[in-house]
């Protein structure tokens, strides 16, 4: 896979299709050069070897306690202050959409964060070569709910991504999910809960309805928020 200035966005080519938007509004020139300049550095490059796994681990220092993985990170917001607020764990942000990506950059930049990379393609393609309980943590934030019916496939959350989530988050992990459309959250809640491997934390409607102190808000959030959305926060056990 091509690196370094020649492909700053490292995209790998596969045969799937990938639903979203690569590209947004044109960047900046100083947003479109830090792209290219730092993106090389933060990048997750998938092994060359067919079958070959990629131990999450080894992208960080040893001195790195732990691995969590955000899919789909949006503007990065959310990634950058949790890994401000854990400087001993590693993570991982997913996004194939470049401003996203370049956003993210910005905020590690500003922040001076050295505990991030970034894998800025489809996160299908990252997720079987990761070993079992490789990760802490995975996070789905604010996915796009595809609400048509005949768009339901292009869905993150399914029951198959639940199993594989499963099979990656080590026992006692956490896996987060959240969304301000309340169809998606019954469709996600149905597929969470049908997996044995997983439990549910609420125990009350403030459980969902309030998002925990830990958890910083997304811009995602704040835009829900500002048309009358009220968005949910589901958190599940790793058994």
């Amino acid at each position: 896979m091509p690196t370094g200035k020649e492909n700053p966005e490292n995209i790998v080519q596969r045969d799937r299709v990938f639903y979203g938007r690569r590209r947004g509004r044109r960047l900046r020139a100083g947003m479109e050069t830090l792209l290219e300049e730092r993106l090389p550095e933060l990048a997750v490059t998938l092994p060359a070897e067919p079958g070959a796994a990629l131990d999450p681990a080894s992208l960080f220092p040893d001195s790195t306690k732990e691995v969590w993985l955000e899919i789909g990170f949006g503007g990065g917001e959310h990634l950058a202050a949790q890994a401000a607020a854990n400087p001993d764990v590693g993570f991982i942000g997913s996004e194939p959409f470049m401003n996203g990506v370049a956003s993210l950059i910005r905020h590690c930049e500003d922040q001076a964060l050295s505990n991030v990379r970034v894998y800025p393609d489809d996160v299908r393609d990252l997720l079987p070569l990761l070993p079992d309980g490789s990760l802490t943590r995975i996070a789905v934030l604010f996915a796009d709910p595809w609400p048509k019916k005949r768009h339901h496939s292009r869905r993150i959350i399914q029951h198959e991504s639940i199993a594989e989530f499963h099979r990656l988050i080590a026992p006692g992990g956490e896996l987060r999910l959240a969304t301000d459309d309340i169809r998606y959250l019954r469709w996600m809640l149905a597929r969470a809960t049908a997996h044995r491997g997983f439990r549910w934390q609420a125990q009350g409607p403030s459980d969902w309805r309030v998002r925990p102190e830990d958890w910083p808000e997304t811009r995602y959030e704040a835009k829900a928020r500002e048309q009358g959305r009220r968005p949910a926060f589901l958190r599940f056990d790793r058994l």
